[in-house]
């Protein structure tokens, strides 16, 4: 008989989750699924609103990435009122999207993926947390990290008008013009983000590269998939977080495909499974293979690490200096087409790819703060409603996040599509729990170490399942009554919702 190993809820996420793990009659894992079972559905219930709400209602998917969705309903505004934004605004725009990427990236380094890596993923469960990252890398280390997330948390709430959710978007502008003291404190924040960037890259050496036991689990077969890559560049093949195309790359750094976010639809598909409540993007044009990698299948990443490998450099010097460090590490792999490296898929250095793109995002704040013109007043324009479609773009920590919106002639919206960071990443997230909880679970070795090691299989993709779960066609409905005394199950009734 089958028997089930269920890790329910898995921990150090956004959202909810859980790994279903099904053993065969020899105890040996025959499949696992990473499921997510909560459905938020924000598609829905946005449409019959005004457009111009958008950038505030999006923010409220998620506590930990209000400013992605904030900035990429700010752009589908643009396009869809057929404006470009002001210089001044678009400035701003980036300046305070730098500074979220330092404290995203820093949360997931120290707080989420750090236990694992930084504590030992072999540590008991009770020192695999924050606490026990401060015993290993110091107090002052802490409090460094603290002070990190506050100044940045500080100048986005200035900037964006209110902390956590922002509400500065305008269409083509920004509600609030910097002023010389804002430009000030951006300007000694972001010196303070590229030290501190190059500190945690520092620790990252010492004490992940620098440990054996734990650079071969890196290098291992284990956490690996040949997978197509996606990142947005500029127009020096440079990642960039804000604007430019998006561009693919296959499993080998063969160029897949370049194209503009308001092009979307024309390269990715989405599928769906009934047993989880997030979709399953993939490349339309190679097609739904299942959970499967290798070029024949239509899956791809977009990760920090994806983002890496479809570059051709960096945009900044520190982190160019970092990108090449990296690659050489993975130095066997050589130089693909047109003299781009080839492909890193060893899942574990999304880690340090985060690192990498955490000092791009802090020297690029501070090139933006230092701009001659950040305090131009002119941030604001007037706009008139029309009926149409806008498409916005930007890459969120997670990975690539759209929004597409379509309005009639009084902008009210008539439909909603969101493809967020996490969804991209949701079939390669479940064959990387499935490989690992291959490679690591037998009857005689279902150990707590090797559960943590199979959940640090989705936790490198630093997934947020609130951002992700916006389900196709069914949504079902359960309805448990219990009675109060014992718990016992009196009642269940069931629906299915078209």
């Amino acid at each position: 008989m089958t028997q089930r190993i269920t890790i329910d809820p898995i921990t150090r996420l956004e959202g909810h989750g859980k790994i279903e793990i099904f053993l065969d009659e020899a105890g040996d894992v025959s499949n696992a699924y990473f499921q997510v079972p909560e459905l938020r559905g924000f598609e829905s219930f946005c449409v019959g609103r005004h457009a111009e709400e958008m950038p505030n209602i999006t923010g409220r998917i998620c506590g930990v990435c209000p400013e992605a969705h904030h900035m990429a309903a700010a752009k589908a505004l643009d396009a869809l009122f057929g404006v470009s934004c002001l210089p001044a605004a678009a400035r701003i725009r980036e300046l305070l999207y730098s500074a979220f990427f330092v404290t995203d990236h820093t949360t997931h380094f120290y707080l989420l993926g750090g236990p694992d890596f930084i504590v030992g993923p072999d540590a008991p469960k009770e020192e695999r947390n924050i606490l026990g990252v401060i015993r290993k890398v110091g107090l002052g280390t802490a409090k460094a990290v603290i002070a990190c997330r506050s100044r940045n948390h500080d100048l986005i709430k200035k900037l964006g008008g209110r902390g956590v959710h922002l509400c500065g978007a305008l269409p083509g502008g920004w509600s609030i013009a910097a002023t010389p003291e804002i430009q000030a404190e951006a300007q000694l924040a972001a010196r303070q983000n590229v030290e501190f960037a190059q500190f945690s890259l520092g620790a990252f050496h010492s004490i992940v590269l620098g440990n054996s036991a734990y650079l071969d689990l890196v290098l291992s077969d284990l956490y690996l998939h040949r997978t197509y890559s996606m990142g947005t560049v500029d127009a020096q093949g440079a990642p960039n977080f804000y604007d430019g195309q998006i561009r693919v790359v296959d499993p080998e750094g063969n160029p897949f495909a370049q194209y503009d976010p308001s092009d979307y639809l024309e390269h990715i598909a989405e599928h769906v499974e009934p047993w989880t409540y997030m979709k399953f993007p993939f490349l339309r044009k190679v097609g739904w293979k299942g959970l499967v990698d290798g070029i024949e299948s239509g899956v791809y990443t977009a990760t920090p690490l994806s983002r890496l490998n479809v570059a051709d450099r960096m945009a900044t010097p520190l982190a160019q200096a970092e990108f090449e460090r990296f690659y050489e590490t993975f130095g066997g792999l050589g130089k693909g087409p047109g003299g781009r490296n080839l492909p890193v898929h060893h899942r574990l250095a999304t880690h340090w790819a985060r690192l990498i793109e955490l000092l791009y995002a802090a020297e690029r704040m501070a090139e933006l703060a230092d701009h001659p013109e950040l305090c131009d007043p002119v941030v604001r324009q007037v706009v008139e409603p029309r009926a149409g479609s806008g498409i916005g773009s930007v890459e969120a920590p997670r990975g690539t996040l759209t929004h597409h919106y379509t309005c009639d002639e009084r902008g009210v919206l008539t439909a909603v599509n969101l493809i967020v960071g996490t969804t991209n990443n949701n079939a390669p997230i479940g064959m990387s729990i499935a490989r690992a909880a291959k490679g690591l679970i037998h009857r005689e070795t279902v150990t707590e170490g090797a559960l943590n090691r199979v959940e640090m299989a989705f936790r490198l993709y630093d997934p947020c399942a609130s951002c992700a779960t916006h389900a196709l066609g069914k949504a079902p409905l359960e309805l448990l009554v219990r009675n109060a005394a014992d718990g016992a199950l009196l009642q269940r009734v069931a629906r299915d919702l078209e």
